[in-house]
């Protein structure tokens, strides 16, 4: 199945909702599978929907199978049935058009971000990389408060003068563990969605140099971009699915994660470690071969828009703007 975390307009101002996409519109998860427990009898459709399969992405993962197999419930029936609104009244289909995509996870507890993919840290770093990155995946913590939304227009942070995009694909935790072994750590998977790590690459490194960080070299408002949909694993091949850029529909990136060092499973198992992750936690691939300015010797202008694309999950597109 596809998601989508949505916003809808309502008399008390805005409203999250969660999606299913079917037939290229958005079927409402929580009011569809009140409307499919109402049809069945169900006495108290609306709470019991609202309890099993809430509009909430974080809070639905929490639910794990039972919400999964509710989303699948609230499509069949909508898709087959005649219906246009819930029992309570609300609306069970949404064109795209009627609503403001967000991130599939719009809160989430964590973000980690993985350097997975040798070329991308070969350009980036030169060609000494050290012996470590091939012994265990590395990662840093980007700012979870930070998180920027499809169609978003991301401000242009006043102390940079190299802004940067990264190509990459997230990881979606669904359940919560710790130390947990890459053989088991596909299970903990609930999806995948479209990642752009915005960069200020001119701070970014100058902060390096101290041996710490990144830090306000990543982190500013909107800049972890993820979306537009989260894709169950089972419905795409991530190692083999094509990826690419266009800034201004000119492609600057085209590639996949399939030469990474480190899998999402790798990463798991190393994150994990004596620590939990929870649902709607986010886990980065790291950036693409040539999937970035850095490698290609370019920087992003105010003004330009990032496309980025992913087969089988969609197309995750933002501006740049000065304030």
């Amino acid at each position: 199945m596809k998601f989508a975390s949505f916003a809808v307009d309502g008399p008390t101002g805005p409203s999250r909702r969660l999606g299913v996409v079917d037939d290229g519109q958005l079927v409402d998860v929580t009011a569809g599978y009140a409307a499919a427990l109402d049809h069945d009898g169900e006495a108290d459709p609306i709470t019991i929907a609202r309890a099993h399969a809430p509009s909430d992405m974080t809070a639905f993962l929490e639910r794990g199978d039972r919400a999964m197999a509710a989303a699948e419930t609230a499509r069949s029936y909508v898709t087959t049935h005649d219906v246009s609104t819930g029992p309570d009244g609300e609306q069970l289909r949404y064109d795209e058009d009627e609503v403001r995509l967000l991130s599939p996870v719009p809160d989430p507890n964590a973000i980690r971000d993985f350097m997975s993919v040798e070329e991308h840290v070969r350009n980036a770093l030169g060609e000494d990389i050290p012996d470590v990155w091939f012994d265990i995946p590395i990662y840093y913590k980007a700012d979870a408060d930070c998180v920027g939304h499809p169609g978003q227009d991301i401000e242009w942070p006043a102390y940079t003068d190299e802004l940067d995009y990264e190509l990459e694909l997230c990881a979606v935790i669904g359940k919560r563990g710790r130390d947990i072994p890459a053989a088991e750590a596909d299970a903990y998977i609930a999806g995948y969605t479209i990642y752009n790590d915005l960069s200020a690459r001119d701070i970014q490194f100058a902060e390096m140099e101290a041996q710490l960080g990144p830090a306000k070299g990543k982190d500013f408002v909107g800049s972890n971009v993820f979306g537009p949909y989260m894709v169950t694993p089972d419905e795409i091949d991530i190692e083999n699915v094509s990826m690419q850029a266009t800034v201004n529909d000119e492609v600057w990136s085209e590639g996949s994660i399939g030469a990474w060092q480190h899998s999402f499973a790798d990463m798991i198992e190393h994150l994990t470690q004596n620590l939990y992750v929870h649902p709607g936690d986010l886990i980065g691939s790291g950036t693409v071969g040539r999937g970035c300015g850095l490698e290609l010797g370019r920087y992003l202008e105010p003004g330009d828009e990032i496309a980025l694309t992913v087969d089988g999950i969609g197309t995750l597109r933002n501006r740049v703007v000065k304030p």
